[in-house]
């Protein structure tokens, strides 16, 4: 038994590399067998020196020129060196001495596609697979998958990777490569029945598990897909991608705390990212804990200072607990980046608008309705602003505006209605309110939260109480 094969291996391979300076300078040298000039070739390969590898591939072959081993290996560096005729050449002549090498078929399909013969590369693996079995049918495969992913053939892609785990179902590479093209070719049930095979023959295959949720969570079945993923933790505590997509499962389900837990153990088991603290923030918003929510958005942006949604997010955090000034500074910071992003422009007015900044936020206002003018939203917060500066004129030229924009959304009847009865236009303002009322009583609630007065007016009561008989206002 060899004390350091790996030290003797090295300096055979020393050897032989000196033997082969000798030959080639026609100094004395030791004979090399056919085998030393499949390691030379290897060597030189694994250096990326491929024209020295083609030239000990075409030197081994005048010494041995029956070898179909070194006509492989010279084909394999002219197609590295982009000889693509010269190396189907190649091929064709080693296929007559030996046609029952699988590296043969797997190269003539690389040149096939190099040089843009998708058919004939299909052609001659779906015969290939016939001759063999095995490890060397699995490679043909896996050859195949690639070609029929070369040629936008989705769904065949999947076909080939379903045929190889039906014959090594444990095959790692194929089942990380499923749980991909399940997702993208939506054949998310042919993956379930798959998988749950696999799982009755072997059911500790942590990946196996994984791509069953994953499955499960194409179709939306969550609870079944966190299932799943459990069983995948289980069998292997440290498998971060099954915690994260089983955070994202929790998080469909609107499962906040669960879904906090288990994206802390995906910071527990993998380098920090800030996707991570940004689901975890959006959770801690969602339970109302602002700051937590803050503390992870912050700790994302630390991770990604160029991402302007995360300091957006930040803001949203400050306006829930009135905190206008805090937020404007993370809004500033969001707007450096994207100053015409509607969402921003429309929380920075709302800030504006809470701290009586009236003319600053109608112009934050303007940009959202300027941007999607067919956006309710902007314009309800545009008119609401000019309402509240007592721009009572212009806020009804915005309702018939935003009428026009949105094809008449019933809201802006409502906010006409209420910016007639601030300029003392009641009559055409109490036509307004009933025209509102009879398209869109539940709207009521926005009406009245601008101008709670108004229901000591007693010609707005007997309208209300027309349309919301037997029902509370």
């Amino acid at each position: 038994m060899r004390d350091n094969p790996y030290r003797e291996d090295r300096e055979e391979l020393k050897e032989l590399l000196h033997q082969y300076q000798n030959l080639k300078q026609g100094r004395s040298h030791s004979f090399l067998e056919e085998e030393a000039f499949e390691r030379i070739v290897d060597y030189f390969d694994e250096k990326d020196d491929y024209n020295e590898a083609l030239l000990a591939a075409e030197t081994g072959l005048e010494q041995f020129p029956f070898s179909s081993q070194l006509m492989i290996k010279k084909a394999d560096m002219l197609l590295a060196t982009r000889k693509y005729h010269q190396a189907l050449e190649v091929l064709e002549t080693a296929e007559l001495y030996d046609s029952t090498d699988v590296n043969l078929f797997i190269l003539k399909t690389d040149v096939y596609l190099a040089l843009d013969q998708q058919a004939k590369a299909v052609e001659l693996l779906e015969a290939a697979l016939q001759l063999f079995e095995g490890e060397e049918r699995l490679d043909l495969l896996f050859e195949l998958a690639d070609v029929y992913d070369d040629y936008e053939e989705f769904d065949k892609v999947f076909d080939c990777l379903q045929l190889i785990l039906e014959e090594d179902p444990n095959n790692e590479e194929a089942l990380y490569k499923i749980c991909f093209w399940t997702d993208f070719t939506g054949r998310n049930e042919e993956s379930i029945k798959l998988h749950q095979k696999i799982i009755d023959d072997f059911p500790y295959n942590e990946i196996a598990w994984f791509n069953l949720a994953a499955a499960y969570q194409g179709l939306k079945l969550y609870e079944k897909s966190i299932d799943a993923y459990k069983y995948a933790v289980a069998i292997d505590e440290k498998f971060d991608y099954a915690y994260r997509n089983m955070g994202d499962a929790y998080l469909r389900l609107r499962k906040y705390k669960d879904a906090i837990e288990v994206l802390e153990k995906v910071l527990e088991l993998s380098r920090p990212e800030d996707v991570i603290y940004e689901a975890i923030g959006h959770c801690f918003h969602r339970l109302g804990n602002y700051a937590q929510a803050r503390f992870h958005y912050k700790k994302a942006v630390h991770l990604n200072p160029d991402d302007s949604k995360l300091y957006y997010k930040i803001a949203t955090t400050y306006m829930q607990e009135d905190q206008w000034q805090n937020a404007i500074k993370q809004l500033e910071n969001a707007m450096r980046m994207q100053r015409n992003v509607p969402e921003y422009n429309l929380a920075m007015g709302e800030c504006k608008m809470n701290l009586e900044q009236y003319k600053d936020a109608i112009l934050y206002f303007g940009n959202v309705v300027r941007s999607k003018p067919r956006s309710a939203s902007g314009w309800e917060a545009l008119i609401r602003c000019l309402l509240k500066a007592n721009y009572f004129e212009e806020a009804a030229e915005q309702c018939m505006a935003a009428m026009k924009a949105t094809d008449v959304k019933p809201i802006f009847l409502f906010y006409y209605s209420t910016s007639l009865f601030s300029s003392g236009k009641s009559k055409e303002a109490l036509l307004q309110l009933e025209t509102a009322m009879s398209k869109a009583p539940k709207l009521l609630k926005k009406f009245v939260e601008l101008n709670p007065a108004i229901l000591q007016n007693n010609q707005v009561i007997d309208i209300i109480a027309r349309y919301k008989k037997g029902k509370k206002i």
